[in-house]
């Protein structure tokens, strides 16, 4: 008799594989900026821990003990992305920080996987919001200026979460932590990196 097909082993997609592109990166050392970016990243994950009468005076404590000269302007702006009602849910009671993302996208070839971990999650009645932290300096302006590489890395975790959570609308943006400044991301952009990907990565349409 013949022997069983093999099961096919797992493909993980990396977003820079299916850009065809590398991330920008920054050297830390010396850098100002770069440490302001991670007191504000530290702040966006622990804030919504505490209660909101409390967050304006240990978010300037934090700051001031970090060095961080302007604390005043960026303990402003940290609290208005927290505040913001597009993300609001993404910071609220409930959400995650760190959240783990796997799931099967065969739409992108045979044992097409992805693997990741999210800086902020909410899960809603109908909806499910994703934000990631970026450290770009400067910050991108609109959408058209955010990284190609960015957009498959949240193209993909839309995509995973559209498969573990059916039904919900996905919902994606993007914090960049020089400001800081949040970017939602427009379904139409994400889907075109999708369709891109899917025609790079399985251009025989096996996966579909």
């Amino acid at each position: 008799m013949p022997a069983p097909a093999e099961p096919v082993s797992p493909r993980l997609i990396r977003p820079s594989e299916a850009a065809g592109l590398e991330p920008p990166t920054f050297s830390p050392r010396g850098n100002t900026r770069f440490r302001r970016g991670l007191v504000v990243h530290a702040l966006l994950a622990r804030l919504p821990e505490i209660a909101p009468e409390q967050r304006r005076t240990l978010a300037l404590r934090y700051a001031g003990a970090q060095g961080v000269k302007d604390a005043e302007a960026l303990v402003r702006e940290t609290l208005a992305v927290l505040d913001d009602p597009a993300f609001a849910s993404a910071f609220a009671p409930g959400s995650q920080a760190e959240a783990g993302l796997v799931a099967e996208l065969p739409e992108l070839g045979k044992g097409a996987r992805v693997n990741g971990r999210i800086d902020r999650l909410a899960v809603t009645e109908s909806q499910v919001l994703i934000l990631d932290f970026k450290t770009n300096r400067p910050a991108p302006r609109n959408e058209a200026e955010v990284p190609k590489v960015y957009l498959v890395q949240m193209a993909l975790y839309r995509a995973a979460a559209a498969k573990i959570f059916p039904g919900k609308r996905v919902v994606c943006g993007l914090v960049f932590t020089d400001g800081p400044r949040l970017l939602q991301l427009s379904e139409r952009a994400l889907d075109a990196e999708i369709a891109g990907m899917a025609s790079r990565l399985d251009p025989q349409g096996v996966g579909s």
